[in-house]
């Protein structure tokens, strides 16, 4: 028998978990508390982290309907990675958060990615830090057992990342950062921050605060993140694990080129990834069917990608694959929705059975008003179905005197609308515009002989390279 103490949830993460519930977005904490279903999912990735620990590499496509709790699933496997010691970022993609750009879109995505960066110590981000202090500290106790001075020690440790692209500024960053933490100059340790999480924009001012001739760009950020996941290895951790939610912006790149482009780097990362090559760590990237599956914009329509992610053949009439790099989320069954409502019922009452506001019947109540409102999408993509619900048990908790079977009544639902389905701009469209936009010869001659600006940007249809 489960001892009720083990039931009680601390009032903090009560709370946070509703009030983000009540919003519409995932909790970023308790995430364990209302978890139910896809078990074999969720082992699928727990693997995955044992092989990133290992030395090895993976990669995922979690791929689900809108509103179905990818970013849930994502956040899940994050805490999970964290506790089994891996350092996690992670970004959501936009307009200005992409894998390729020419105006600073990728290094904007490495700079929100090192900014996320967590431990297990600290798994609300701003870790990075925390992880150079502990290769230095590991470094300090290492040379105290073998007898040699620390400085040696940094030295024969940084070395084998001089190997690598980049390797060998990354590397006098770190030894920089350390000599500032012995010389207690706190400006070159931040400066040294502030050079790995891709947050200078000129060489020059690198050069002149770390001495280093390069900088981390949008042609250079991923093979940083591969020094990265060799760098918190050496600092103690077991890998690094990189999640990227809202991958459907890339379908939703107007400009053909800018989306093959961002294509081929993905190409790059799956490739990596699925050879060996870029150890110790693993990629988690969330998207929609319509990312995935759209021949004409979505990784479909980019032939080796299409090649490399189509589906097992044999897994049909009810069979699964686990082991491809794209994990489909099923949905979930009434039964683990009917789990769930419990779960929050208990979450709402702080873990204490004597504090419910619902009978069991009134789960099995609620489910069947749902079902008569929105049909079975109330389970298959429940985000809207778990905001009324909690909505549903605010009423009760501040209307004592209230009884649940008229309060089900007024409980409003409708289906949640998928952004991604849309109407998109066809590209045919985009050289309409570009087309009709003002030719150079009509530009004002305070702009004619402007700097060259950023072709890759969509927003502005007059820049669009032809």
């Amino acid at each position: 028998m489960t001892d009720p103490s083990e039931l009680k949830i601390r009032t903090r993460d009560r709370d946070a978990i509703l009030q983000s519930l009540r919003a519409g977005v995932v909790p970023r904490v308790g995430q364990r508390h209302i978890q139910v279903g896809r078990v074999r999912e969720i082992g699928a990735l727990v693997e995955d982290i044992d092989r990133i620990a290992d030395g090895g590499s993976t990669i995922r496509f979690v791929i689900g309907e809108y509103g179905s709790g990818k970013t849930f699933f994502l956040m899940l496997v994050r805490a999970v990675a964290l506790e089994k010691r891996l350092v996690t970022i992670h970004a959501d993609l936009s307009a200005g958060l992409r894998l390729q750009g020419t105006g600073g879109q990728a290094r904007s995505l490495y700079a929100e990615l090192l900014r996320n960066l967590s431990t297990r110590a600290k798994p609300e981000g701003g870790a990075l830090p925390s992880v150079v202090e502990r290769f230095i500290s590991s470094a300090v106790e290492e040379a105290g057992r073998r007898g040699i001075s620390p400085k040696a020690v940094v030295a024969e440790r940084l070395a084998s990342l001089k190997e690598m692209v980049g390797g060998f500024d990354f590397a006098t960053v770190i030894d920089a950062y350390w000599k500032g933490s012995e010389s207690g100059k706190e400006e070159v340790q931040s400066d040294a921050v502030r050079w790995l999480r891709g947050e200078f924009s000129t060489k020059t001012e690198a050069r002149a605060a770390l001495g280093v001739r390069t900088i981390i760009d949008d042609a250079t950020w991923y093979d940083h993140l591969k020094l990265l996941a060799r760098f918190v290895t050496m600092a103690g951790y077991t890998g690094l694990l990189v999640c990227l939610d809202e991958m459907v912006n890339l379908y939703k790149l107007a400009n053909t080129a800018s989306r093959a482009s961002n294509y081929e780097q993905l190409l790059r990362i799956l490739n990596d990834s699925l050879q060996g090559i870029a150890g110790g760590m693993g990629w988690l990237l969330g998207g929609t069917p319509e990312f995935l599956l759209d021949t004409r914009r979505g990784l479909y329509s980019y032939a080796a990608l299409q090649s490399r992610l189509a589906e097992n053949t044999f897994a049909t009439f009810g069979l699964a694959d686990y082991s491809g790099p794209v994990l489909r989320l099923t949905n979930l069954s009434p039964e683990d929705f009917y789990v769930l409502l419990t779960k929050i019922r208990a979450v709402y009452a702080g873990g204490d059975p004597s504090k419910y506001l619902l009978p069991d019947e009134a789960l099995t109540a609620f489910m069947q008003h749902c079902a008569g409102r929105i049909g079975d999408a109330y389970f298959r993509t429940p985000r809207n179905t778990i905001k009324e619900f909690v909505n549903f048990l605010a009423v009760l908790e501040q209307n004592p005197g209230a009884f649940w079977t008229d309060v089900l009544n007024g409980v409003q639902l409708s289906v949640e609308s998928n952004p991604d389905l849309a109407p998109l701009p066809d590209d045919e469209q985009v050289m309409a515009a570009v087309a009709a936009a003002p030719s150079p010869e009509t530009t004002p001659p305070s702009t004619a002989h402007a700097p060259d600006v950023n072709h890759d940007r969509d927003d502005d249809l007059r820049t669009f390279r032809l």
